[in-house]
């Protein structure tokens, strides 16, 4: 049932995208100006995405297996059906009370009227899609049907479903992200650009941690741990409030002490090493609540990421990073701490960036951030590791991280009590109970 996994998905993005409407259709009602490129952004998604590639999948695949296989079905899928086939005309009108509004011809009352009522729908499509018709799909769909639409949903070749459109996909909810008001997203006045994936990478062992503890004081933190991570990978470490997940990290990095066990990178046992000799060698992080240097403008922290750098690759680097996330160029010359806190995750991210990792350590880099804000960063980790960037993620949204990692761990107060791929974690009852709140 795999197909139900990826559908399941695609409507939490979708949901996301709905109250991101509302929000900026209540702020409209408030007085703040219409952006037609922000709205023409979210336009965009939902003609390619939801039209052109979430409903095609369902009306190809799993509608008609339900029909064959429950005559109740057939209620439930016409009226989903006559939503799918409505969806275009639906979007060409608020395309085209956007233009009215822009032009002063319509007032901004009206256009988030519309815009309320177009939210409305969405979110009823998708509650009886989960509530309806993928209850039904699991009661009578076959093993045998489950075979072919979940072949069909996890093609990666295909045109319309596979890596290609997934990276097309990104780069549109991109844009969204940069161009929503910095109230709930990054405030640009530009869209960012995810560069297009990179040849594929090795996957021999990076990272090789053994028998790794650490002490704070008499308290010891990490109790033997031993983890692997292959070039190219995207490992998750997950666990809840003081399993030890944000030591495990400082430990790598170098910034807390190893009492015991090696850690071997690229080949070369760094246990001993300082911080900044770690760092040289290629472990970047962008650590737990952003940390971002204040006083300091953004260029300045992007600069101090790419100390230990040469000096001459310093602006292509940050031309780089402010092609991903353009608020950050147009605010360069600001101080850091008058960001807002999604562009201070952007501007952390961005600084691990600058020092051209080997190894990314991600900690926490969700937290606290908007909705929109929270799938933007899962967003732009999907794009760099389909860049074949190697990174280590530590979340405690641990259904995110899994759902996107090639492999992952469960920490459990400084020892690892679980590890498999994502998608064996996420299938883990004692995982689903434990962290997913399944």
């Amino acid at each position: 049932m795999e197909a139900l996994r990826i559908i399941t998905e695609e409507h939490q993005n979708l949901w996301r995208i709905a109250t991101t409407i509302d929000q900026v259709a209540d702020e409209m009602q408030a007085g703040s100006k219409v952006d037609p490129a922000f709205f023409g952004a979210i336009f965009d998604y939902i003609e390619q995405f939801m039209d052109g590639c979430h409903h095609a999948k369902e009306d190809e695949y799993l509608f008609p297996a339900l029909r064959q296989r429950s005559p109740e079905a057939a209620v439930v899928i016409d009226r989903l059906q006559v939503e799918h086939r409505n969806g275009p005309e639906v979007l060409k009108s608020l395309r085209e009370q956007l233009a009215a509004t822009a032009a002063g011809t319509l007032g901004n009352t009206e256009f988030a009227e519309a815009l309320r009522i177009y939210t409305q729908s969405l979110k009823a499509h998708i509650r009886t899609e989960e509530k309806d018709a993928m209850p039904l799909a699991r009661e009578v769909l076959t093993a045998e049907d489950w075979t072919v639409i979940d072949r069909a949903f996890l093609d990666n070749s295909d045109p319309l479903f596979g890596d290609q459109a997934a990276a097309e996909f990104r780069q549109l909810f991109h844009r969204i992200a940069s161009l929503a008001p910095d109230s709930i997203g990054l405030g640009a006045h530009s869209a960012g650009i995810l560069q297009p994936g990179a040849s594929k990478v090795s996957g021999d062992v990076l990272l090789s941690v053994s028998g790794l503890e650490s002490c704070y004081g008499r308290i010891k933190a990490l109790k033997g741990i031993d983890l692997e991570v292959r070039r190219g990978e995207l490992v998750a470490l997950v666990g809840a409030n003081g399993a030890g997940k944000t030591t495990f990290l400082r430990t790598l990095s170098g910034v807390q002490p190893a009492s015991a066990g090696r850690i071997v990178f690229d080949g070369e046992d760094i246990v001993k090493l300082r911080a900044d000799l770690r760092m040289r060698r290629g472990i970047c992080q962008s650590p737990e609540g952003r940390q971002v240097f204040g006083p300091l403008s953004i260029e300045d922290n992007l600069r101090l990421g790419a100390y230990t750098q040469p000096k001459h690759q310093v602006p292509e680097d940050m031309e780089k990073v402010f092609a991903m996330f353009p608020i950050l160029k147009e605010k360069r010359d600001l101080p850091a701490g008058t960001l807002s806190g999604g562009q201070q995750q952007m501007l952390a991210i961005g600084r691990a960036l600058m020092g051209r990792p080997k190894l990314l350590l991600l900690d926490e880099p969700s937290m606290g951030l908007a909705p929109l804000l929270v799938q933007e960063v899962f967003n732009v980790i999907k794009a760099l590791k389909a860049q074949g960037m190697t990174i280590l993620l530590v979340e405690q949204n641990a259904f995110a991280a899994l759902a996107i990692a090639d492999r992952g761990y469960v920490l459990e107060t400084g020892n690892v009590t679980l590890t498999g791929s994502g998608q064996e974690l996420i299938s883990n009852e004692q995982v689903r109970a434990a962290y997913l709140g399944m």
